[in-house]
């Protein structure tokens, strides 16, 4: 072999290497930003992962009333509870509201991505006006919770069915309704793949997502249009070490093909942060008894503000059907 070709394959093998190095720091990156708690705190990822950040004169006022449900639920009555997860040497954590009155009736209430329980104050002050027992855990990654790795509602369903337990052992005459919004909904759908107690009598899906690749790639798609989308690759490799499971494998699609609780669909007609077309393929999806809303003008997440009428009276109907 001549000294030139020699020199062609050294720079093959350099090129080759800085771009599969290059391809893992990507993955890294993306990662540490999207699915690490510090990474979410970040600029980066405030700018592109989380919702409804805008000055306009409507996300503002939406907004101002979901700061209300937060002053709410600073206020209310209620304890903080701690239990031993089944799947990993870890506490879980969650705040429990305490009802007026005594009532059999749990709500266990799901927030979503950069979200924390308070954020769910708009959702339990109806739930708490109703007499029902409302929880709030700490989701993977978010508030109280010990992990400091997010998995978007991935491993979160095993968490909620740690909870589920707790209540059922605790109050065995339990009827429980899973109400989650945003990646709270995703986590709650796919907790509904899982096996539950018939105590799980009810659910609502508010805005979820289909599964995590797809809305990471719908994500990084807007970020930057690279065929592929390699990036998302990269990091779901990484996650895979990290976390131990494919974004891919990761879908309430898939989960909900196995779901047996009713479930009431929600979704924003304005939504554009977890794209309202996902409703139908999560809608179809299921094979559980299920009905449908969708809220008009609505963007993510802020459906029971936007039209609280509608909202309500669709989730209280539901309800009723199987309580």
């Amino acid at each position: 072999m001549n000294k030139s070709a020699k020199k062609a394959i050294k720079t093959a093998v350099g090129i080759g290497a800085a771009a599969a190095s290059a391809y893992l720091l990507v993955g890294n990156a993306f990662y540490y930003l999207t699915l690490t708690r510090r990474g979410l705190n970040s600029s980066i990822a405030d700018k592109y992962m989380t919702s409804n950040t805008g000055t306009d004169e409507k996300t503002i006022h939406l907004n101002s009333e979901l700061d209300q449900g937060k002053i709410w639920f600073d206020r209310a009555d209620k304890e903080k509870l701690v239990i031993r997860s089944t799947h990993k040497k870890k506490n879980l954590h969650a705040d429990y509201l305490l009802p007026k009155m005594d009532s059999d009736i749990f709500v266990v209430l799901i927030h979503g991505y950069s979200s924390a329980p308070r954020n769910m104050g708009v959702y339990a002050k109806h739930y708490i006006e109703l007499g029902y027992n409302v929880l709030t855990p700490s989701m993977n990654g978010h508030a109280d919770s010990e992990t400091q790795r997010i998995t978007m509602g991935w491993e979160d369903r095993l968490d909620i069915i740690d909870w589920i337990n707790y209540i059922v052992e605790e109050y065995p005459e339990s009827k429980i309704i899973l109400h989650g919004v945003s990646m709270g909904s995703a986590t709650t759908m796919m907790a509904l793949g899982e096996e539950l107690p018939k105590n799980v009598t009810v659910a609502i899906a508010d805005c979820g997502f289909t599964s995590i690749w797809d809305i990471f790639d719908q994500k990084i798609s807007k970020m930057v249009n690279i065929p592929g989308n390699p990036i998302l690759r990269s990091a779901n490799n990484v996650n895979k070490v990290i976390s131990g499971f494919d974004f891919k494998k990761a879908s309430a699609i898939e989960q909900l093909k196995k779901a047996q609780v009713p479930t009431l669909f929600i979704h924003g007609e304005e939504d554009t942060f977890v794209p309202f077309e996902m409703l139908q393929n999560l809608y179809d999806a299921a094979a559980c008894e299920k009905d449908m809303v969708t809220i008009p003008e609505a963007p993510h997440a802020r459906n029971s503000i936007v039209n609280p009428d509608l909202y309500w009276t669709s989730v209280d109907n539901f309800i009723k059907k199987y309580i």
